[in-house]
Parts: C-alpha cells; structure tokens; sequence
C-alpha cells in the first residue's frame, strides 16, 4: 500500500496535460514503474487527463482534475483520475473500432485507456476512473 500518497491537481486547461508527464516521471522515481510500462501509463493517464479536462470539467479553468497514486504493491499500481464533472456511462461510448468511427478524430480514449491497463473502473458515475497496470 502507498505510504505517502502522491497526487497532481491541475486546472480544466489543455497545457496542464504536460503535468501528467512530471506526475509519472515522480512517480517512476519514487515508485519504481518499470521502463516497459511506461508508455503505457503515460499515455492511459494521459487519455485520462484529457478526458476529464475536455468532457468531464468542459474546460472550465475553475474545475479541477486530480491523479493520484491510489495504491502500490509489489504486483501492481493502481492510479486514479478524478473531475468534478457529472459523469458519463461508459457503456453507452461508440466503438472507435466501427467503420463509421475510424475517421472521426475524437472518441479513442477510453478505448486506449482499456487497452493499455490492466483493469480500469469506473466510480462516481464515471468522473472518477482508476487504471490498475500489473508489474
């Protein structure tokens, strides 16, 4: 379990999605994550971010996303991404992978975010997602 949480709040704005970067690269130092998950949960967490930046807070820079290293063990992290939006179905998403989804430019995230996780959840509704990634 995580001793000393280590969490990033950042305001409902685009450029804040290069903190998520320094949030992982903390991360890595003080936790270990392995070099071959990396990309990984940097681009989960990333997709996650944004998510929550674009749809959950719709960009109000008054709104704010939280990641935050839930818990830690030797088999595995689990990461979480919260805004203060009013959730969403994830059920309800189209599948990007569907011929009339392939050339639309939104609409991969939470695909991705499944992809490259080992489990995700989704909580409150939907404005709290947490990526478990395996070591």
């Amino acid at each position: 379990m995580v001793q000393d949480t280590l969490a990033l709040k950042i305001e409902s704005k685009q450029e804040n999605i290069i903190k998520v970067e320094q949030f992982l690269e903390q991360l890595s130092d003080e936790h270990d994550v392995r070099d071959e998950m990396y990309g990984n949960v940097l681009i989960a967490l990333s997709e996650g971010a944004n998510n929550a930046i674009f749809h959950g807070n719709q960009e109000d820079p008054s709104k704010f996303v939280s990641i935050e290293l839930v818990e830690k063990t030797a088999a595995h992290i689990i990461l979480s991404i919260i805004d203060e939006g009013p959730g969403f179905d994830p059920d309800s998403l189209p599948d990007p992978t569907a011929p009339e989804n392939l050339e639309k430019p939104t609409g991969r995230g939470v695909f991705l975010m499944k992809q490259l996780a080992d489990e995700i959840e989704f909580l409150q509704e939907g404005s709290e997602v947490r990526l478990k990634f395996n070591f």
